[in-house]
C-alpha cells in the first residue's frame, strides 16, 4: 500500500475563495487553528472528498473572531467589495493571505488516482488548481506537527509536487 495520496492544490486568492463559497457553500467545520473544512461526494465514482482550507504558518485569528464565524466574516467582506488586502475582520484589518494560504482536495478513504482526482475538484468548483499529484501525508501532517503550526502545509504540499511556491502554476 503506498504511503502516498492523490491531491490538489489551490493557492490562496480571493477568487478561490468565491468559487469555494458559491459551489461548496460554509465549511462543515472551522478549527481554532484557522483550518476550514468541507465534505462532497463529487469524487471520481461519487467518492467523497474532502476541501481543506488551510491556514497561514504561525496562524492567528482577527481578534474578537472565532473559528465558527472566520469564513462568514470574510465571505461577507469579499462579496461587500472590501480590499482583499485590508479585510475589516474583528478589531482589526487583515489581508487575506494572513488567514490561510490555500486550498487541498483528496479522497476519504478511497485510494483514486491523481487524474481523475483532480478533474473531480476541478467541475465540482469550476476552478482548476495550481497543482496535483501525489503526497506524503503522513510526513507533512508530522513535520507540521513538530513545528508546532510553524510551517505552511500548503508550501510541504508544493513542494512535494514541485510547484513554485510564490509563483504560477507548473505545466502538467
Amino acid at each position: 500500500m503506498s504511503a502516498h495520496t492523490a491531491t490538489t492544490v489551490w493557492r490562496i486568492s480571493p477568487a478561490l475563495v468565491a468559487a469555494l463559497d458559491a459551489h461548496l457553500g460554509p465549511p462543515v467545520d472551522g478549527y481554532v487553528n484557522g483550518t476550514q473544512t468541507w465534505l462532497t461526494d463529487t469524487g471520481p465514482g461519487a467518492v467523497t472528498l474532502e476541501w481543506r482550507l488551510h491556514p497561514v504558518s504561525g496562524f492567528r485569528p482577527p481578534a474578537g473572531i472565532g473559528p465558527y464565524e472566520l469564513w462568514d466574516e470574510v465571505t461577507g467582506q469579499l462579496a461587500a467589495g472590501a480590499d482583499p488586502a485590508s479585510l475589516p475582520l474583528g478589531g482589526e484589518r487583515r489581508p487575506l493571505t494572513s488567514l490561510w494560504d490555500g486550498l487541498e482536495c483528496y479522497a476519504v478513504d478511497e485510494p483514486v488516482e491523481p487524474a481523475p482526482l483532480t478533474a473531480a475538484a476541478t467541475a465540482t468548483l469550476a476552478l482548476a488548481p495550481d497543482a496535483s499529484g501525489l503526497v506524503d501525508h503522513a510526513r507533512i501532517g508530522s513535520t507540521w506537527e513538530r513545528s508546532r503550526g510553524a510551517v505552511s502545509i500548503v508550501a510541504l504540499l508544493l513542494e512535494e509536487l514541485q510547484a513554485p511556491i510564490g509563483g504560477a502554476p507548473r505545466e502538467p
